[in-house]
């Protein structure tokens, strides 16, 4: 029996592809690994993080009519070191957390930002490991 081996990517169709590579790129530091046109007409930039195989394919079709993002459809999460420290950069870009940091004891903790066309980004801050 065959079944699906490992995620590849996943797409986000958005109104404006430079200035969502922009947030992407900027403000989450993944890397842009290649960019071309779909044979429908579809623009197509594609993105990893720094650790990750998995990209993220954001696509620019505006035949299909306006992204619009609905309240709590979807989201995606990365990790990150430090969520103090990943907010003072943001800020320094004029971007802000739109809830949380939501931190617990054991030192993990999770906040969110909204991507430009309203997708929610979901940031993690692993648990402290205690060593026994």
């Amino acid at each position: 029996m065959s079944y699906a081996k490992r995620l590849l990517h996943t797409r986000y169709r958005v109104n404006d592809l430079e200035r969502t590579v922009q947030f992407y790129r900027d403000v989450l530091g993944l890397e842009e690994v290649r960019r071309h046109k779909s044979p429908r007409g579809s623009e197509l930039a594609f993105l990893k993080a720094p650790d990750s195989d998995e990209e993220i394919e954001i696509c620019y079709f505006p035949e299909s009519g306006p992204v619009e993002v609905q309240p709590d459809l979807t989201h995606l999460a990365f990790e990150v070191d430090d969520l103090e420290s990943f907010r003072k950069r943001i800020e320094s870009l004029g971007y802000q957390f739109s809830d949380g940091p939501e931190l617990k004891e054991n030192g993990g903790g999770f906040a969110f930002i909204d991507a430009p066309e309203g997708y929610e980004i979901e940031l993690v801050q692993q648990p402290k490991k205690v060593l026994t």
